[in-house]
This record gives C-alpha cells, structure tokens and sequence, in this order.
C-alpha cells in the first residue's frame, strides 16, 4: 500500500515539516510505501498553486491518503481530500485505520 501523507503547512512554523518528516519515518518502519510532499522541497519562495500542482501529481501515485491532524483547517489538505475522496482512494485519519 502506497500512503500519501496529507496536512496543514501554511502559516504553521517550519511548514509542519517535522510532524510530515516524523509520520513518513514511523509508516516507513511500518512497512509502508511512504509519499512525503515535504520531501524533496527545495524552493521556498513559489506561489501556494505552485506547490499544490505539485502534492495533486504526488499524491496521484498512492493508494491511500492520510490525514494529519489539522487537516481540516487547509485549505490544501481539504482539496486534497476532496480529490482523493472524488477519486475512490482510500482516506485515513488515524494510523490505526491503515491496514
């Protein structure tokens, strides 16, 4: 199973990355298949599209699409939500519901 990791980065300190970084490693020692949109970042200074465009392609590779907490609050997370939902992937909220 191929989990995208999904959640708020705007406007939070170091974009979430940590809480991003720190879920990637424990799915990954899980066993599972891990995308991180965190990952791989190496520009800063583009436009929230810019970014979006970029985790929508990413997140077209997985199976499942987790949410972490907050979720709810982006408006990022929820179109990603949205278009995972419209798509018949799979959506998880809790690490407990990955099976």
């Amino acid at each position: 199973m191929k989990v995208y990791i999904s959640g708020p980065m705007s406007g939070i300190k170091d974009w979430n990355y940590p809480m991003f970084f720190a879920t990637a490693e424990l799915l990954r020692r899980l066993g599972f298949d891990v995308i991180n949109p965190a990952e791989g970042v190496s520009e800063f200074d583009k436009p929230w599209n810019w970014y979006m465009r970029r985790a929508l392609r990413l997140m077209m590779d997985a199976d499942t699409i987790l949410m972490l907490p907050g979720w709810s609050r982006s408006r990022g997370a929820r179109l990603e939500r949205m278009v995972a939902k419209k798509l018949g992937m799979r959506v998880v909220e809790r690490l407990e519901d990955l099976d």
